[in-house]
């Protein structure tokens, strides 16, 4: 966490500077206020005589109370750039890692470690860090002044001050394991909660919404239970800090009162040592107080730091062990333009017997994912011609979606390569790669805003015409042009409010709106009944003119139009062909079609 909070080293000094400042100043004040009582009760000055110290005290008071407030501010500036920058690192690794590692955690508890556990490092930077040094620093400043006026004060000093941190520490390791266990046990309430949120039409549905409810609450009351017992801990502590404190600034009095009797030290340093003795040990008793903070800072950071660490692994897979120049969005446009793929400029490839000219190339390719390291493709060769419309079929589970991941840069291939127009596609920036995609989920995610926001969501600079003929060509126009607002229509989060095959034809017209030159589908069709499904199949069909696709699907009828389908099974293509080849013969193509025309009927 020091590592990170770098960039915020001046505001911690600036604060740490303050923090001696403020001791000085108490020493100072301290010592004029020990000559201004001296004065008054015993030498029976006049207000007048020592109006110029008074004012003087007046004035160290005001400047402790500004230096104050500067330290608190400081100290709450450097949190804010620690916790901006913390937050923005975790945001941008999660993102780095994309949809496959976020799926294989729990949701609630990576928002939790998103919000409170970098919230929890605001405490740790503005009061830990800086008491930290402040212990180290103050009590040396007060010693300073101590030593030269009562050598034996000196000396309860140092036996006494080193006591407070032995007995913080040793409170620490009670509390330590306390700690984590509060911080875990708030990951799972938030996790818990934010499933509940997210499953309750299954609840109502089954009727489990009450079971649901006493797994929260229990799951609450351990949150519960594991608080109180850390509270417990640090009211502890804070109860025996603070006791030894005053018990060794009694001592002291006591050590002083005894020799002022017998005259051994003049009233007025004896004062002034009695006056700054707490300061001695305040910075360590803060200190102590602040500890409870630097466990629950220091417990958030250990997942925060999982996270990014595992990120960054996964950052030095994708960038490729040789350090080779990557391609910008100019020349990587280059490979997707006919003029470079076609020794004929003028040439276009069409449909039926034409000659087709490799452009997406996969050798030897096999990935595996996932906690137990799975091996979900094993050793894919195919190709995909420029221009090519292909299906992907086989079984659920088999690895079509893992193959699109690829495509994606959302995963890296375990061995092997993707090539793209004889260009290694990790040689291209994962970003720029993605301009060129158009990717249509089985199920697309609509961010909560309006429907025009929704639609430009992957070309924000789109004119309201080119909106408009974008969702016409998707076949939704007409039910937007509908609505009260049009286009300014809200949608609710993840489309709720939508049915799903408006949901499916909203991302047809992102899709189109994007006009970029590769096209993925993944299962469009799935769950949609037959009108929705004819609908879209129109739309599909025009937005597939021009492009080179891959498309899955489940529904044996959409792969008549295609040039070529590939059937993969466990992870491995055991056939292809084109629709007609394949049927013409005893393939698992011709197996799936049969059995789709028997469910229909």
């Amino acid at each position: 966490m020091l590592r990170e909070a770098r960039h915020v080293t001046i505001y911690i000094l600036i604060t740490v500077l303050l923090g001696v400042g403020i001791a000085l100043l108490v020493v100072a004040q301290a010592y004029y206020l020990a000559k201004v009582i001296n004065a008054s009760f015993l030498e029976g000055a006049t207000f007048k005589e020592v109006q110029d110290m008074l004012l003087l005290l007046l004035g160290l008071i005001v400047l402790r109370a500004v230096m104050q407030y500067l330290s608190d501010r400081t100290a709450k500036e450097a949190a804010i750039g620690v916790k901006e920058k913390m937050r923005e690192k975790f945001l941008n690794k999660l993102v780095a890692n994309g949809p496959v590692y976020v799926r294989g955690e729990r949701a609630g508890e990576l928002l939790n470690t998103a919000i409170e556990g970098i919230e929890a490092l605001d405490d740790y930077f503005t009061r830990y860090i800086p008491h930290l040094l402040l212990a180290l620093l103050v009590p040396l400043l007060v010693l300073g002044f101590v030593l030269p006026k009562d050598l034996q004060s000196a000396i309860v000093l140092i036996l006494t001050g080193p006591l407070i941190p032995l007995f913080m520490i040793l409170i620490g390791k009670l509390a330590e394991k306390k700690s984590l266990r509060q911080w875990q046990s708030l990951s799972r309430m938030s996790a818990h909660f934010f499933d509940m949120l997210q499953g309750l039409t299954t609840l109502k549905l089954f009727a489990r919404s009450k079971d649901q409810t006493k797994v929260i609450a229990r799951v609450s009351d351990a949150f519960r239970a594991n608080t109180l017992s850390v509270l417990r801990v640090s009211f502890l502590s804070a109860f025996m800090l603070e006791f030894m404190g005053m018990l060794s600034t009694a001592i002291i009095a006591v050590f002083l009162g005894v020799r002022l009797i017998e005259g051994a030290i003049p009233y007025t340093e004896a004062l002034f040592i009695l006056i700054i003795t707490p300061e001695f040990y305040l910075p360590l008793r803060t200190l102590g107080l602040s500890f409870h903070a630097k466990m629950s800072g220091t417990n958030a950071a250990n997942r925060i730091f999982e996270v990014l660490e595992l990120a960054e692994d996964q950052g030095k897979l994708r960038t490729g062990e040789a350090e080779k120049p990557k391609l910008d969005k100019e020349n990587v446009y280059s490979i997707f333009t006919k003029e470079d793929i076609y020794q004929e400029p003028k040439y276009i490839a069409g449909y039926g017997e034409e000659k087709r000219v490799p452009w997406l190339t996969f050798k030897n390719l096999s990935l595996s994912y996932g906690k137990d390291g799975s091996e979900v493709l094993q050793n894919i060769n195919m190709t995909i011609n420029y221009g090519e419309s292909v299906a992907l079929i086989g079984p659920s589970g088999s690895g079509k979606s893992s193959l699109l991941q690829l495509l994606l840069r959302f995963v890296e291939p375990t061995c092997g390569e993707i090539f793209v127009n004889n260009l290694p596609l990790k040689e291209i920036p994962p970003e720029v790669w993605r301009e060129m995609i158009a990717y249509v989920p089985q199920k697309p995610y609509l961010f909560y805003g309006t429907i025009l926001e929704s639609l430009r969501f992957g070309r924000p600079e789109a004119t309201l015409e080119e909106v408009r003929q974008a969702s016409q060509l998707a076949r939704i126009h007409d039910y937007i042009s509908k609505l009260p607002q049009g286009y300014d229509t809200l949608v609710s989060e993840a489309g709720r409010s939508l049915s799903g095959g408006q949901v499916q034809r909203l991302a047809i017209a992102r899709a189109f709106l994007k006009d970029a030159p590769f096209l993925l589908l993944d299962e469009v069709t799935s769950g949609l009944d037959n009108e929705n499904e004819r609908e879209l199949l129109e739309a599909l069909e025009d937005l597939c003119q021009g492009r080179t696709v891959l498309f899955t699907t489940h529904r044996m009828k959409t792969t008549i139009h295609a040039d070529r389908i590939l059937i993969i099974e466990k992870g491995r293509i055991i056939d292809e062909g084109s629709p007609q080849e394949l049927l013409g013969r005893e393939s698992l193509y011709a197996q799936f079609l049969s059995a789709k025309g028997r469910e229909e009927q």
